[in-house]
């Protein structure tokens, strides 16, 4: 039987991202930074001492970091032999986004340029909001500008809720991000304005469209719900999602995974939110997996609430909490099993601003019975994809060159 679980750890970029430099991101280390930050003390709110990754750091996520940039992280070298086979992969996609990472890590990387909302107000072009608010029978919007998503609603939540009017912003990213209050406003009809967005959105080759409810009285008490939706564009071309289903395969998305493919190659979406619930989530799916299962979960706290945030504490307390937990997944592998561990993109909580920072990321892989040790850097995040079209023993997109040797998975029962 083979099953193979792919875990994103969203943001948790290693540095040393050879086009850094292109994105004004050179030196950004979100892994190296926080580790640091943990040593010197400056993430001590709530916690103290050394980042503390045992189980993660006995897989090479350390020496991952090392491979990116020459320096392992502090406090994340190894005592003894390595327990998964360790390697970092960069970005050859022209965006620094999650559809960007997630669809290059399953063998379809974006090689043209998204379309962006480029001004800092006025954003959007008054043509799509004036149709959005025509089709969505709306009094107008809020907004339109570049924003944190969180300031926004401190500033525009109190108006929305007296106007009636959803809030529109943007980002660096490609990406139109619609909040709205989940209770006032209505989560369904906020999810109903996000998909005609979706489709006028379209033509600007805009990557996504985010549904951002909110519940609160006011300023004060407005908190984001986990009741988020990404709507994306497809992939640019077959995935290994597409691959496997079409051949007769399963795939089960844990959390936003199955918004990110647009539901395409999607047997099921499981939905959760938060960390714990994800990890839970993702044990109860392999519980159930079968023969040709993949099962994928993205990890997104690590970004939306701590990287964007720049939250150095809480993305350590995050880090320490999941590999605390990573046990019980690791306990599961049966002989014929493999785990990934992966991240899409960087956003070092250190960083100036609040966006995503280009980086290599850690690619990890433990498995019964596969051979520990060094994959080197990787050229591209397709690696990936070729890996578990190499394991499933599908011929792959095209994509990626596979980090298992020709043979080695006939080994495997």
């Amino acid at each position: 039987m083979r099953r193979l679980c792919l875990l994103v750890l969203d943001s948790l970029g290693v540095g040393g991202a050879p086009d850094a430099e292109l994105f004004n991101d050179r030196g950004a280390d979100t892994l190296g930074h926080i580790a640091k930050a943990c040593v010197q003390g400056v993430a001590d709110d709530g916690r103290k001492g050394p980042l503390r990754l045992p189980v993660l750091s006995s897989l090479g996520l350390g020496l991952a970091a090392g491979l990116s940039t020459g320096t392992v992280p502090p406090g994340l070298g190894i005592c003894g032999q390595v327990r998964g086979r360790y390697g970092c992969a960069s970005e050859i996609s022209r965006g620094k986004d999650t559809p960007s990472g997630h669809f290059e890590m399953t063998g379809a990387p974006v090689l043209f340029d998204w379309g962006y909302f480029a001004p800092d107000t006025n954003s959007i072009p008054q043509a799509l909001l004036d149709e959005l608010a025509a089709r969505a029978v709306l009094p107008g919007v809020l907004g339109n500008c570049k924003a944190s998503g969180t300031e926004i609603l401190t500033r525009l939540g109190e108006e929305h809720l007296r106007s009636g009017r959803p809030i529109v912003y943007t980002s660096v990213d490609s990406v139109l991000q619609i909040a709205a209050h989940e209770e006032a406003f209505g989560l369904e009809r906020l999810l109903a304005v996000c998909a005609i967005a979706r489709e006028l959105a379209d033509k600007y080759r805009i990557a996504r469209i985010i549904a951002r409810p909110f519940v609160g009285k006011d300023a004060a008490t407005f908190v984001r719900t986990g009741n988020r939706r990404d709507f994306s564009i497809p992939a640019p071309s077959p995935t290994i999602l597409d691959l496997l289903t079409d051949g007769g395969g399963t795939v089960l998305c844990v959390g936003k995974v199955g918004d990110i493919f647009a539901h395409r190659g999607v047997s099921r979406t499981i939905r959760a939110h938060g960390h714990d619930r994800l990890l839970d989530a993702t044990l109860e799916a392999w519980d159930s997996a079968g023969d040709r299962t993949l099962v994928m979960t993205n990890f997104v706290d690590f970004d939306s609430v701590h990287g964007h945030r720049r939250d150095v504490a809480g993305y350590a307390r995050a880090l320490e909490a999941l590999d605390a937990r990573l046990p019980e997944l690791l306990s599961r592998l049966m002989p014929g099993d493999v785990c990934i561990l992966t991240a899409d993109h960087g956003c070092d909580p250190t960083w100036p601003g609040t966006d995503h920072t280009r980086e290599r990321v850690p690619v990890l892989v433990f498995g019964p019975g596969l051979a520990a040790g060094c994959m080197g850097v990787r050229d591209s995040l397709s690696d990936i994809g070729a890996s578990v079209a190499h394991f499933f023993g599908m011929t792959g997109t095209g994509h990626g060159r596979s980090f298992f040797a020709q043979d080695e998975l006939s080994n495997l029962p």
